[in-house]
């Protein structure tokens, strides 16, 4: 019988318990020994909260992974067959994280002494322009900015074009990033619970409302079109299942926003991922020779990063952290599989890595930074990054039939 029914609508679990892969103990062996050597050199060359910031970064791509925890796919799903699981799930993340983050930010709390800040950003062209060519990126380049990295280490071939393609595309960003910050319109960054007077409670209160408000759109969505569910992941019952199988959409929800309000407090901002990028190809520009500290992107801050170690940067070693953490739970799971890359693949991953890396930069981030820190924050650009990343999907489907790449369809018993 087909699933795509009103009654198998109101089971809305993404796990399903079955028989396992087998566990590839030598990748589970390697990953640990990578991970133990990894925290070890990061410690001994930087300090003890990098260490600590890896550990969150493993954490972080081990929910990614168990979970396949996506936002490219949400944002596909929803608009193509009006599936809404992951947008829920987003809701109940965003919630979670906002509330633990008006606690932080209004009362300072910090376990490193550093004061908390979020991400508030200026709304103008830049995030405009730069969210909407991001939404049509993830949708070519099959993963966000997390789904990347995540994917990477989870054994995805072509997303290691993507990432590659992501690191070019956010340098070339980083190389345009004074023309758009001073030759294009922008209001100056609003923050909901500082800018307008709110205060945190207020604004707190108001993005539950919001939440509130699209959760309950979802709900309708979901009973008007009827749409197919999403494929549910393989688990198992008792205690295993929390290392062996896959992960609820709604827990991983729940722990990444957890992980979130941790980073905040470890080092004093929320999760990013997409400034690394345009660290490493900086870096990279400057072993060719090519003299990156001319760019205004790099001043400050930015300019004392290119002259540090790597693991001094931390959310590089955050990224890190996330790709490792991945490659685990994919050997725990007995999932990681590299596969041959298709041509059509390869292409969309070139083109979608590109678009991703510079249209971060120009949004001021990524679906994590932007849309998941920014909203926690407060922060008005984080809600039009998730408008204008939601219609550059929209083009994007599109789009991605042209180099060979599926949608969901409403007549699909899965999607």
């Amino acid at each position: 019988m087909s699933t795509n029914t009103p009654a198998n609508w109101n089971h809305k679990s993404t796990t399903v318990v079955q028989e396992l892969a087998p566990m590839q103990k030598p990748q589970v062996f390697f990953g640990l020994l990578a991970a133990i050597i990894l925290f070890s050199v990061i410690v001994m060359t930087t300090t003890l909260t990098q260490g600590v910031l890896f550990v969150i970064g493993l954490a972080l791509g081990i929910t990614l992974l168990y979970a396949r925890f996506g936002f490219t796919s949400a944002f596909r799903r929803l608009l193509s067959v009006g599936n809404v699981q992951g947008l829920q799930a987003h809701m109940l993340m965003l919630a979670i994280a906002s509330t633990l983050f008006a606690i932080i930010l209004s009362t300072g709390f910090s376990f490193t002494g550093i004061e908390p800040k979020g991400y508030v950003s200026p709304v103008g062209m830049s995030v405009l322009v730069g969210s909407f060519l991001f939404g049509i990126g993830m949708q070519l380049g099959n993963g966000c900015a997390s789904g990347t990295l995540y994917s990477v280490g989870g054994g995805s071939s072509s997303m290691i074009i993507t990432l590659l393609s992501f690191i070019v595309g956010s340098t070339v960003g980083a190389y345009h990033f004074t023309f758009w910050m001073e030759e294009t319109p922008a209001l100056a960054p609003i923050s909901l619970a500082e800018t307008t007077g709110f205060g945190y409670f207020g604004a707190w209160a108001l993005q539950m409302v919001a939440f509130a408000a699209i959760y309950f759109l979802t709900v309708w969505i979901a009973k008007k079109k009827n749409p197919p569910m999403m494929k549910p992941l393989p688990t198992t019952v008792g205690w295993k299942r929390y290392f062996r199988g896959a992960w609820p959409l709604f827990a991983a929800a729940i722990v990444l926003a957890l992980l979130n309000a941790l980073t905040l407090t470890v080092r004093g901002n929320p999760w990013g991922i997409t400034s690394a990028f345009a660290l490493w190809g900086g870096k990279a520009l400057m072993a060719v020779g090519i003299d990156v500290t001319t760019w205004g992107y790099f001043s400050g801050a930015n300019a004392e990063a290119l002259t540090n170690t790597v693991l001094a940067d931390s959310t590089s070693v955050m990224n890190f952290g996330i790709i490792i953490g991945a490659f685990l739970s994919a050997a725990v799971q007995g999932t990681f599989k590299p596969k041959k890359i298709k041509p059509g693949v390869a292409g969309a991953a070139i083109v979608g890595g590109l678009l991703m890396g510079y249209g971060a930069r120009l949004a001021f981030g990524c679906n994590i930074g932007a849309y998941f820190g920014g909203i926690a924050s407060f922060s008005l650009h984080g809600w039009v990054w998730m408008v204008m990343a939601m219609l550059g999907t929209f083009l994007a489907l599109f789009i991605r039939p042209l180099f060979g790449l599926k949608n969901p369809k409403p007549t699909d018993s899965i999607c």
